[in-house]
């Protein structure tokens, strides 16, 4: 029995009374000598949750102390919750004023109190008693000064406090800095902090983004030896290295991206077979260029994967490797990893193969494109975004050569793709798909124009053939029992899903037990097209688990897939490209090392994500703030999907953007709150403002550091 293992024991034994290092060492008659080893061992276990240390140092297991270990996720308004990692222990509510000087993403331990309001109510509330770890030793504000010193305000508004600075030489009063925390004693006085880094002028282009990059610590120039080796790569691909792969650049192979994309790694082909299919996915065969223990595979390991900002991309590889040879551009010849799926008439799999292959793209499509010719539309040039996918009045689209022979083979594509979407329904697989929002920049870095991508029939059918591939690989994996990473999604835990159902209800909703699939469903499906639509699927996503990467393959709930990894984007994902080593055969260590990986590119790929939203989302407020000083402001559809005391919370759904109307704003009469029919009345006209009214408005007032715009309506 390892140590590990002997401590937990020791722990769980009904005769253990708590005991610090020293006792613990002697029960365990622990060699003097290896004491290092303990200690390292209970810090590693404290770490985890698996174990707590209350007073006087001693060790306990947090259950049985009312403790609770995990990490903190921190509201606007200060309160929190804590994400437990404490097993059989729930997460837990934290208010403000029981954070201490704990901050969001901290790694705490907090007891569970059984006292007060909110435990009488039900809730579970705790109070943090010790922080393990910072999420973050930086942050990123604006410098400030009041009569007798200087402050920095934080960007994130959930960090509740300023920050006590000495300015430096280079440093102006409305600068955007990084500050490095010192010690943090007292809730109860402000933290202080030493400036690192000025970024410059709040105001000036490029820094809102830059600011971005530092607080999430994001790279942004790679190590020399990495581009040095990156640019030894040859711009075309060897012959010989063609005779030893399965020749594919006779078939019509087709890309279909966004408008502005600039790597293209997966592509595929699809044919009628006598009674079925055949779908060809050939994914940029990165894992030729890209071998471990190289500089260029330590720092993708590190990066974990491509960050998409508002206005640039921090990619995982070098633009050498990414937007070049590894680039499945139409009319070159490309090394490719390909999956085969055959599909009888149903569109239920028959057999799968994989092969290393060599392509020859023979056509570049936009989803723009591929809709125009699924809908037998005009179909529109390719925008030419070659310096930097920002709005380019000058930069000339490209026409696309659409010949019969494409027409026809994207048609096929769809025929198929709709079939194995609708399997995919009908297994039990969640309408879980958001449209997105593309802020459009010009020149400066300035939001100009709110675009909303639809999940139309062009992402479907791409995505239905990569869901497929995807699937394949892992069963293939799966039934070799070969080491690989596998991306998971975990059954909800039903108490949340119960806490769902009720705000669903409370949304005019009413669900049966959703913890059985099919009754989620249905919920989803009597959302759809209501204003109601986005906040309930945004909450239910909230109310399941994330989804992650795995050395076990558990499947993943929201596709009700059985066997599920990532295998189609190694040039933006590490995940896919110890995948493809993986399926190729290729050792790519023990399932310790790779467990290691899949948490730290789980960890990465949130890091991403959060950096992602944070980015549009500060783009959005400065395209609203233009707004308020435009001639002509934009008039804007919104629908009421709440109605409080002070006025209408409305959605903005072609930019997906939420505000409140105040009541003291609606036009020509004075209003009146309905309590019990959620609606304002008017005095004298008899007008009613309710849910699922839709309104012309305009902006009036934006508050960017709090995120809040509000709106008038359009007389």
């Amino acid at each position: 029995m390892g140590l590990k293992a002997r401590i937990l024991q020791m722990l769980r034994a009904p005769s253990y009374r708590p005991l610090d290092k020293v006792e613990l060492s002697k029960a365990l008659r622990w060699p003097s000598e290896k004491r290092a080893e303990l200690r390292e061992v209970l810090r590693e276990l404290e770490t985890s949750g698996e174990i707590a240390r209350i007073r006087k140092d001693r060790y306990v297991l947090p259950q049985t102390a009312d403790l609770v270990t995990g990490k903190l996720q921190v509201h606007a308004g200060g309160n929190a919750h804590l994400l437990s990692e404490t097993p059989g222990i729930k997460d837990v509510f934290i208010s403000a004023p029981n954070l201490g000087t704990a901050m969001n993403g901290d790694k705490v331990v907090a007891r569970i109190m059984h006292e007060g309001r909110e435990q009488r109510a039900g809730a579970r509330e705790a109070r943090v008693i010790k922080i393990l770890e910072r999420a973050n030793s930086t942050i990123v504000g604006t410098l400030q000064t009041s009569k007798k010193f200087f402050y920095v305000i934080p960007d994130d508004p959930r960090l509740q406090h300023n920050i006590y600075v000495q300015p430096v030489e280079t440093s102006r009063v409305g600068d955007k800095v990084v500050v490095r925390f010192e010690e943090w004693e007292s809730r109860h006085v402000n933290p202080e902090g030493e400036i690192i880094e000025v970024l410059g002028p709040a105001n000036a282009p490029g820094i809102d983004m830059l600011s971005i990059v530092r607080k999430y610590q994001l790279p942004l120039a790679f190590p020399e030896a990495v581009e040095r080796e990156a640019t030894r790569f040859a711009d075309t691909v060897a012959p010989e290295e063609i005779a030893r792969r399965e020749d594919c650049r006779k078939q019509f192979i087709v890309t279909i991206d966004p408008d502005d994309a600039k790597d293209f790694d997966d592509a595929i082909h699809v044919e009628r077979l006598d009674r079925g299919w055949r779908l060809g996915v050939h994914i940029a065969d990165v894992s030729h260029y890209v071998r471990p223990g190289h500089p260029l595979d330590r720092e993708a390991r590190k990066r974990g994967n491509s960050t998409y900002l508002a206005d640039r991309v921090i990619p995982m590889l070098p633009e050498h490797l990414s937007n070049g040879i590894c680039s499945l551009k139409p009319g070159v010849e490309r090394l490719t990893f390909a999956a085969f799926i055959d599909f009888d008439e149903q569109g239920k799999i028959r057999k799968a193969r994989f092969a290393k292959s060599v392509i020859k793209s023979a056509a570049r499509l936009t989803y723009r494109q591929a809709l125009a010719i699924l809908q037998d539309k005009p179909v529109p040039p390719t925008p030419n975004y070659e310096r930097g996918g920002k709005v380019h009045l000058d930069a000339k689209p490209v026409p696309l050569a659409v010949t019969p022979e494409l027409r026809d083979r994207v048609k096929l594509a769809w025929k198929l793709a709709s079939l194995l979407r609708k399997n995919r329904f009908a297994a039990g697989s969640l309408d879980l798909d958001f449209p997105e929002v593309k802020v459009w920049l010009d020149d400066e870095g300035r939001a100009v124009r709110l675009e909303k991508m639809e999940n139309d029939i062009s992402h479907q059918l791409v995505e239905e053939c990569m869901l497929a591939a995807n699937d394949v690989v892992a069963k293939a994996l799966k039934d070799r029992n070969t080491p690989a990473v596998y991306r998971i999604h975990e059954d909800p835990d039903p108490d949340r899903l119960a806490d769902f159902r009720e705000l669903a209800a409370s949304y005019g909703f009413p669900a049966g037990d959703l913890t059985q699939r099919r009754e989620l469903q249905r919920l989803l499906a009597s959302t759809v097209g209501k204003p109601e639509e986005y906040a309930i699927k945004i909450s239910l996503l909230k109310s399941l688990k994330r989804a992650r990467y795995a050395t076990e393959p558990v499947g993943h709930y929201g596709l009700a897939k059985v066997n599920y990894t990532h295998f189609t984007s190694p040039i933006r994902r590490y995940a896919d490209l110890l995948v493809h080593r993986a399926l190729a055969q290729e050792k790519i260590g023990s399932i310790g090392e790779l467990s290691e990986i899949a948490g730290h590119i789980s960890a990465t790929e949130r890091v991403s994500a959060d950096a992602e939203r944070d980015s549009t989302q500060l783009k959005k407020m400065e395209f609203f703030q233009r707004q308020l000083t435009a001639k002509r402001p934009e008039e804007m559809r919104a629908i009421v999907v709440d109605v409080r005391s002070y006025g209408l919370v409305i959605e903005l759904p072609d930019c997906l953007v939420s505000g409140l109307i105040h009541v003291s704003s609606l036009p020509d009469d004075f209003y009146q709150f309905d309590s019990v029919r959620l609606s304002f009345v008017g005095r004298r006209t008899r007008r009613r403002y309710k849910i699922g009214d839709v309104l012309q408005v305009i902006v009036s007032r934006v508050d960017a550091y709090k995120r809040q715009i509000d709106f008038v309506p359009v007389k």
